[in-house]
C-alpha cells in the first residue's frame, strides 16, 4: 500500500526525516527500564465491535500499530521503504509471468509465542479465516481476490489469485495477513476482548478499565525468528484522551515519545520555540483527508452537487488556517509523494469560484441553496477535525448556494452510521495500507469499496484497475491512475481536502525515533532504544 521489482523513488527520497532541536544519537537499549509511548488511539469494545483487536476485524492506523507489534507477516516493508521482503517467510515470489500465483516459503522453526509450532497450515487458517469472516468494517477486501490457498510439504504456502495482482506482497506485510494460533482464534467469528497472540517481535498485555483500553504493554518475544531487530526489551503504548493530556505526560516526563495524534498547534509552537529536552521529527505523511458522499441520497444524489462543493471548497485554507505546517492541499485522491499523482481536481475546477458552481447548478435545474448535514468524527483523527469542519461549513454557506449544517459524532457511533448509509456528507481520513497508487484508487472504486458506496463506475471497476495491477513496474501503470483520478474527479464519488504530514515528539535520549514511524503512519516499536548524546 509494486511491486516485484519496482522501489517507489517518489516514497522513498520523503522517508529520510527532519529533526528540529538536538537530540540523542545512536541505538541499543542501555536501560531495562520500559520505554513509554503516548497515543490518542482509542480502543473501544462494543456490542457492534466486541473484538477491536482482531486482525480480521481491526482495519484502523491505530488498530494496526497494535497487531504489526505481536502479529507477524510472511512479508514486511523495510525500513527506508520500497518493495516488500520476508519476515516470517525465508522467500516468497511469483511462479507465473502473469502475477496471479505467489508462493512463500516459511523459515526454520517458527514458533509462535508460547511455543507452538507455526505451520503453512497456520498461515493458511489465518488468512482464510478474514475472507469467511468477512467483517464489513474489516480488511477482507485487500484479501478478496485470493481464490485458493495451497500448502505444499511442512513449509510452503501458495496463493492462487483470481486475477493478475503485482501489489499482493505488499498485501500480505500488512495485519490483515498477520498469521495467528489457531487454538486462540476461532475460524469463523472474530476472538472477543482485546488480547493479541501471535509470533511478532513482542508479546503483549493489555491494561482495560471500563471496556477499553488505558495501557498496552509490549515485552520482547525471545521465540521470534524473522528480519527484524528488536532494539529494546518493552514498550509500553499509553492511551490519552487528547492531544493535551498526551503533551502534558510528555511535558512531565511521563511519556518517553508522543506520536498519533499532536494538534497543528503543538507542532507549530516546537518548531518555533524547541522545548528543552524535547526533540520535534518532521515525517513525511501519506494520510489524505476526504469528503465522502451517500450518492443515493436525494441532496448530493446529482453529480453536479458534487462538483459544485469542489469548485468551492477552499483546501488551501483550510490546510493553512486550520493545519498550518502539518498538511497540505490535496487535489486528488492519490497524494503528491506518490508515483502516478496528477492533480485531477485543480485540472477540471481551478481555484474556487462560486460563480461557475452557480452556473453547475444551474445547468443541472438544482435549486439552492442544497440543504444537508456533514458529519464528523469527534475522536478519531486529531483535534482541528472540528475546525476543519466548521471551515468548511461556513465556505459553502458563504456561497449562498448552500445550507449546511454540522455534527460531531464518536467514531464507535460514527462509522457503523456512515457504512449504513445514514450520512448524506462525512468526512474521512485515509492512511494507506500500502505506499502505492492502487491503495487510494481501489478501496474507493472497486467492488466491495471501503466506504460501502452505492457509486460504482464499469470502467474503473472492470478495466482500469484490473489493468492497472498487471504492471509489475508500478510506473508503468502511471496513465491508469491519471484515467481513475479524472474519472473521481469527474464523478466526485469523493472529494479530497488535504495531505498530512507526521510530526513525532520525544524526550532527548531515546533513540530510532526517525525510524520508529514510517510515511504510512505504521509504528514501528522495535526501532526504538535507548543511548547517549
Amino acid at each position: 500500500m509494486n511491486r516485484k521489482t519496482l522501489v517507489l523513488p517518489a516514497v522513498v527520497g520523503l522517508l529520510a526525516p527532519v529533526l528540529a532541536a538536538c537530540g540523542a544519537t545512536g541505538g541499543g537499549d542501555e536501560g531495562k527500564d520500559a520505554i513509554v509511548v503516548g497515543t490518542t488511539d482509542q480502543f473501544i469494545a462494543s456490542k457492534d465491535n466486541p473484538a477491536p483487536l482482531d486482525p480480521a476485524i481491526g482495519y484502523e492506523a491505530g488498530v494496526w500499530n497494535v497487531l504489526r507489534q505481536t502479529v507477524q507477516t510472511l512479508m514486511h516493508v523495510p525500513r527506508g521503504g520500497g518493495e516488500p521482503v520476508p519476515d516470517a517467510a525465508k522467500s516468497c515470489v511469483f511462479t507465473d509471468t502473469e502475477n496471479e500465483s505467489y508462493r512463500c516459503t516459511l523459515r526454520n522453526g517458527l514458533t509462535f509465542a508460547d511455543g507452538t509450532p507455526l505451520t503453512p497450515d497456520d498461515v493458511r487458517y489465518s488468512i482464510q479465516r478474514v475472507l469467511d469472516i468477512k467483517s464489513d468494517n474489516g480488511p477482507a477486501g485487500l484479501l478478496d481476490n485470493i481464490d485458493m490457498i495451497e500448502t505444499k510439504g511442512d513449509d510452503q504456502i501458495v496463493f492462487h489469485l483470481r486475477t493478475p495482482d503485482a501489489t499482493f506482497p505488499y498485501k500480505l506485510a500488512t495485519p490483515a495477513a498477520g498469521i495467528v494460533p489457531q487454538g486462540k482464534y476461532p475460524a469463523k467469528s472474530p476472538r472477543e476482548g482485546f488480547q493479541v497472540d501471535g509470533s511478532g517481535p513482542y508479546t503483549m498485555k493489555p491494561e482495560v478499565k471500563n471496556g477499553q483500553v488505558a495501557k498496552v504493554v509490549f515485552t520482547r518475544n525471545p521465540k521470534y525468528k524473522g528480519d527484524l531487530e528488536v532494539l529494546n526489551d518493552k514498550v509500553e503504548l499509553d492511551l490519552f484522551p487528547d492531544a493535551a493530556a498526551m503533551g502534558k505526560a510528555l511535558d512531565d516526563k511521563k511519556v518517553d515519545m508522543m506520536t498519533r495524534t499532536m494538534s497543528p498547534e503543538q507542532a507549530g509552537q516546537m518548531l518555533v520555540k524547541p522545548k528543552d529536552g524535547i526533540k520535534l521529527t518532521e515525517m513525511p505523511g501519506l494520510a489524505i483527508s476526504y469528503l465522502g458522499f451517500n450518492t443515493n441520497a436525494p441532496s448530493v444524489k446529482s453529480k453536479a452537487v458534487r462538483q459544485a462543493m469542489a469548485r468551492i471548497i477552499d483546501r488551501g485554507a483550510i490546510a493553512s488556517k486550520v493545519y498550518g505546517t502539518t498538511a497540505e492541499p490535496l487535489y486528488s485522491l492519490i497524494p503528491s509523494t506518490i508515483t502516478g499523482h496528477t492533480n485531477s481536481f485543480f485540472n477540471k475546477y481551478g481555484e474556487p469560484d462560486t460563480a461557475k458552481a452557480a452556473a453547475t447548478l444551474q445547468a443541472a435545474h438544482i435549486n439552492t441553496p442544497v440543504k444537508f448535514t456533514l458529519h464528523y468524527t469527534t475522536d478519531h483523527y486529531g483535534p482541528a477535525t472540528a475546525t476543519e469542519f466548521e471551515t468548511l461549513k461556513q465556505q459553502l454557506n458563504d456561497s449562498k448556494l448552500f445550507d449546511v449544517t454540522v455534527k460531531g459524532t464518536p467514531w464507535a457511533e460514527y462509522r457503523p452510521a456512515q457504512m449504513s448509509g445514514d450520512y448524506d456528507v462525512y468526512g474521512m481520513g485515509w492512511f494507506p495500507d500500502f505506499p502505492d497508487p492502487d491503495n487510494y484508487t481501489a478501496p474507493f472504486l472497486d467492488k466491495n469499496d471501503f466506504l460501502n458506496s452505492p457509486y460504482r463506475s464499469a470502467l474503473a471497476e472492470n478495466t482500469l484497475i484490473p489493468q492497472s495491477r498487471r504492471e509489475t513496474d508500478r510506473s508503468a501503470a502511471s496513465k491508469t491512475f491519471e484515467q481513475l483520478q479524472d474519472i473521481v474527479a469527474n464523478d466526485v464519488p469523493v472529494l479530497p481536502i488535504w495531505q498530512g504530514k507526521q510530526y513525532i515528539a520525544s524526550r532527548e535520549g531515546l533513540t530510532g525515533v526517525e525510524w520508529a514511524v514510517n510515511a504510512s503512519a505504521d509504528l514501528h516499536l522495535w526501532e526504538l532504544g535507548r543511548g547517549t548524546v
